[in-house]
């Protein structure tokens, strides 16, 4: 019995030996996790350091630089000097299908504007002049249309549908320049919301923003230096180049001498009077802060009364003080939305067209009963009293479409 009690106590005693070392290998590999753990996370936080960077890098480089760039989280700034190079040198093979139809559509604006013997200044002009007399801002029926709203960030969808935001007016002005070997660059606000160009003219840099003057045509963001465009503009002055050139501002070249304030009415009634978009005064250098108080003072009240009347019309007036080298330039800018429009207006339906519309519909519906007596485009609008009574006894109301 003694034998068998000893032989049954024999394997607690390796038991109690066990204990020890699994304590030791389960402590050893907490540890090693642990030390796993920590590795991990730093090469975690190295991972998100490296991605923040990149990130950060890509945003910075974003606004300072000239392509590529996103504006309104939409329309991309892109470089089309494939486009200009294949014009300069005649050869279109490396060209896309569309690169060629850009192409093509450039060179036919270019040869009905351009002559020979032109400057450089007047070759500007006469782009700036045909893209504000013939595009309009990226608006109305037809932009629902893929092609046409999908492209108006660029040349094509520009000449082809006469369409655009402010990058399509940027990079298709740019187009022209470089196709006519005019250094140009393509400017973007620091928000990233509004783009423009930047052209060099006899080794001077001016800002021309043809998005804010289609469809008025005034010049009054056309070859702006950069005091001029900072009225109304931001941008990275570390990377876009300064524009310090003036001598070929409009307003200053159509700048009249005075020495007194109180011309500012008389000129402003002449130049209405004559159908001038630009009038301009410069003044030397002792005008006073006070002498520029009365000149605003009278300019926004002839701009809230003067400018809506039955003997000049309607217009509307915008200007700005502006310091140069001998003094200050008082640039404003007259708009008459009658005289001014684009070459594409809005198209009026004629009696024949409605003839037609109502004899579709009748066909279609012509069986059906309905409340209102007439089709609601055949009132009318300016017989006040029938429209009203016809509104609230519900006939107008009734015949409108929803939606």
């Amino acid at each position: 019995m003694e034998e068998e009690v000893k032989e049954t106590k024999q394997p607690k005693k390796e038991t109690n030996i066990l204990y020890p070392v699994l304590g030791v290998f389960m402590a050893m590999m907490m540890l090693v996790s642990v030390v796993l753990t920590s590795v991990i996370m730093m090469n975690t936080q190295k991972t998100q350091a490296a991605l923040l960077e990149a990130l950060n890098t890509s945003e910075e480089t974003d606004a300072t630089r000239e392509d590529d760039v996103v504006i309104m989280d939409e329309y991309v700034i892109r470089s089309t000097t494939q486009i200009s190079d294949a014009y300069k040198s005649g050869d279109t093979s490396k060209l896309s299908d569309k690169d060629k139809e850009i192409l093509d559509m450039a060179s036919a604006v270019l040869s009905e504007i351009i002559t020979d013997g032109m400057t450089e200044f007047e070759k500007e002009k006469a782009v700036y002049d045909w893209m504000t007399h013939n595009l309009q801002n990226d608006t109305g029926l037809l932009v629902v249309i893929p092609t046409s709203g999908q492209d108006s960030d660029n040349p094509y969808g520009v000449l082809k549908y006469h369409n655009a935001v402010c990058v399509g007016y940027a990079t298709t002005f740019r187009l022209f320049m470089q196709m006519m070997d005019i250094t140009c660059m393509v400017c973007h606000n620091t928000e990233e919301y509004h783009s423009w160009n930047l052209t060099k003219l006899d080794g001077e840099w001016y800002h021309t923003d043809i998005y804010s003057d289609a469809g008025s045509g005034t010049y009054a963001n056309f070859n702006m230096n950069d005091a001029m465009c900072a009225q109304g503009h931001d941008w990275d002055t570390s990377f876009f180049p300064p524009a310090n050139g003036i001598k070929y501002n409009m307003a200053y070249q159509n700048s009249t001498p005075s020495d007194s304030v109180y011309d500012i009415p008389g000129t402003v009634r002449k130049a209405m009077e004559d159908g001038q978009s630009i009038v301009a005064l410069k003044y030397d250098k002792t005008l006073t802060e006070l002498d520029a108080q009365i000149g605003e003072n009278m300019l926004n009240t002839i701009e809230w009364q003067y400018t809506d009347t039955d003997e000049l019309g309607n217009f509307y007036m915008t200007h700005s003080w502006n310091p140069v080298d001998d003094g200050y330039l008082l640039a404003i800018y007259i708009i008459n939305p009658d005289k001014f429009e684009p070459d594409d207006p809005d198209i009026e339906i004629d009696d024949e067209t409605y003839e037609k519309i109502n004899k579709a519909i009748e066909d279609a519906f012509g069986d059906l009963n309905t409340n209102g007596d007439s089709p609601w485009w055949e009132f009318d609008f300016d017989d006040t009293d029938e429209y009203e009574k016809d509104y609230y006894d519900g006939v107008i109301y009734d015949s409108m479409p929803v939606g």
